[in-house]
């Protein structure tokens, strides 16, 4: 076969590997590219969400203020968890039960502890990261065939980086020249802008597609009950007998949020303790959570609220090399793993990748 030959058929199969399907992953680019940023368009439109400052010098609550404040404004709520997203513009969230039954997540602005609104159970970011992952479709028994047939597109989104590198001759001077013809019909215009934008998104394209794989392989390991994991969730119980009670038979208090945050500092240094899970009962320890030097990846720790003693704990230290990769997966895959301008970065992509395939 002549080299023209072997081009020719590499070109057709670079351009069948989507034209069959086109609209269908043409909609699973753009509500990816939406699903990165669906929690900042949410924060735009509502203004509960936002970490507005009473004023310029005011600084952020530590955890226990927060505690004490909503606390004080409502003592009929029991709060469960805090958890600061990644950005110091949102407000906190905190999953709270009423007495009625009731278990929101509500946002707290974190500079005065007062209650802003109520989280909606199902909300746009769910919304969009829903129909990219699975398509909606239900998880009745094990991962969805949605969750199928979304991931499956990596082997072809895969394929088709590798077969536009081969076809477009001498790739690289897309870095050196970039040429992008403005004034010779739509044609060309739309022919440059796809080959062009595919050069200067190897990176992104090569991400998504080994992240999208590893999700087909994710489902079709846990369907199949077969764990890669090496972490065994201890489930941590503080012994009744270990339970100080106060006079009148009760438990005592627990010591405060802070110095269970110390105490994990002392174990993880640089720890952004960015969520807090506290006792569900007398006989419940405390969870504390978060980044650190490796942003792709949380690590947490159990704490005795009465004593600060650390109970147990899954840091970096403790996963393989294979975790290593693994877990670092769906971060890269979502662009949450460095603030906001990762997500624009990761945003800015995606939209490149939806109009080349448009």
């Amino acid at each position: 076969m002549s080299k023209k030959s072997r081009s020719k058929i590499w070109f057709l199969v670079h351009s069948w590997l989507a034209l069959p399907i086109w609209f269908f992953v043409l909609i699973v680019c753009v509500t990816g590219t939406l699903a990165v940023v669906s929690t900042e368009i949410m924060w735009l439109i509502n203004p509960e969400m936002r970490a507005n400052k009473p004023s310029d010098d005011a600084q952020p609550l530590n955890y226990d203020q927060l505690m004490t404040a909503i606390e004080r404004d409502h003592p009929e709520l029991r709060v469960s968890n805090l958890i600061h997203p990644d950005g110091d513009y949102f407000a906190v969230n905190a999953s709270v039960t009423y007495p009625d039954g009731r278990s929101p997540t509500v946002y707290v602005n974190p500079y005065t502890g007062v209650l802003q609104g109520v989280s909606p159970a199902f909300d746009f970011p769910a919304f969009t990261r829903a129909l990219h992952g699975w398509w909606l479709v239900p998880f009745t028994n094990g991962f969805s065939w949605g969750w199928y047939l979304v991931s499956f597109l990596g082997l072809p989104l895969l394929v088709s980086l590798i077969t536009g590198l081969v076809v477009y001759k001498k790739f690289w001077k897309g870095f050196l020249k970039p040429t992008l013809r403005l004034n010779q019909g739509a044609r060309v215009f739309w022919g440059d802008f796809h080959r062009l934008s595919g050069i200067w998104s190897i990176w992104f394209i090569a991400v998504i597609a080994i992240t999208g794989v590893w999700f087909l392989i994710r489902a079709i390991l846990y369907d199949n009950q077969i764990s890669i994991s090496s972490y065994s969730p201890v489930t941590s119980v503080i012994a009744r007998a270990d339970v100080p009670l106060v006079a009148d038979g009760t438990p005592a208090p627990m010591i405060p949020v802070e110095q269970a945050i110390a105490v994990v500092k002392q174990q993880v240094p640089g720890l952004d303790a960015s969520y807090v899970s506290l006792p569900l009962n007398a006989y419940s320890p405390m969870e504390v959570g978060g980044r650190s030097w490796y942003p792709l990846m949380f690590q947490t720790a159990s704490i005795n609220p009465y004593t600060g003693q650390l109970i147990s704990s899954h840091l970096l230290g403790d996963r393989n090399a294979l975790e290593f990769v693994t877990e670092s997966m769906r971060p890269l895959h979502t662009g949450d793993f460095g603030g906001l301008w990762i997500k624009l970065i990761w945003a800015f992509f995606g939209l490149l990748l939806s109009m080349m395939v448009l």
